[in-house]
């Protein structure tokens, strides 16, 4: 067996399953959410706890979800499991000039080679604006994240479009073991006071989106060179 024959061995049971049984002939995206939302968080909590056989079982099961949605796809939407591969390998190229050089449309941006942090994390941004065409450094972050998540996600990409949001100053933590010490405390706190600690963020987390939106309008509406 090389590499690849398994997973289109997968996409052949689930061919026959999509035919022959009711459970999942039946099922649609929307039915599905709940279980690619479980197997993601079983994978990380795999990874979280260093356990490498259930790794690679939470990691066929969050595949399976991957190929029966494609599955599904290939009958209402006319795309397949190729399509979406195809659609993720020319992305990581285009994306990747410093590696794939001029088979990226984006080789004018990095050297072959180029390593820098700072440049990869910039270019990264550039090529993900062109492609998108977004109007906003927030555009794309999915609402539904978990607070913590949705709330680091969008101050990175904040800074990283260069937009200043005030913010309080943070609290004085050395290091992750005292950021988790102090989070937790936050939340044993609004616990105490009868408070919700994902909606509190999640509104904040807004109010700083309009923030952002507010400080990046000036730039969108500004006449451009001719």
């Amino acid at each position: 067996m090389t590499r690849g024959d398994a997973v289109a061995d997968l996409v052949a049971v689930m061919d026959r399953l999509r035919r022959e049984c009711a459970w999942d002939a039946r099922q649609t995206h929307r039915s599905l959410v709940e279980y690619l939302l479980e197997e993601t968080h079983e994978t990380i909590e795999a990874i979280e706890t260093g356990d490498d056989d259930s790794l690679r079982e939470e990691l066929g099961d969050l595949l399976l979800q991957v190929v029966f949605h494609s599955r599904i796809a290939e009958e209402a939407a006319g795309w397949d499991i190729d399509d979406v591969a195809t659609g993720i390998v020319d992305k990581l190229v285009r994306r990747h000039p410093h590696v794939f050089g001029t088979d990226s449309q984006f080789s004018h941006l990095a050297a072959v080679g180029t390593s820098d942090e700072d440049t990869l994390t910039r270019n990264w941004a550039t090529i993900k604006a062109s492609e998108k065409q977004r109007r906003s450094a927030l555009d794309g972050i999915p609402g539904t994240l978990p607070a913590l998540s949705w709330a680091q996600k969008s101050w990175r990409r904040a800074g990283e479009a260069g937009v200043p949001v005030p913010l309080p100053a943070p609290a004085d933590v050395a290091d992750e073991s005292e950021l988790g010490d102090a989070l937790l405390a936050l939340v044993v706190a609004a616990e105490a006071a009868g408070w919700d600690a994902e909606s509190a963020l999640r509104d904040r987390v807004r109010a700083m989106h309009t923030d952002v939106r507010t400080a990046e309008a000036p730039a969108r509406q500004a006449p451009r060179d001719e």
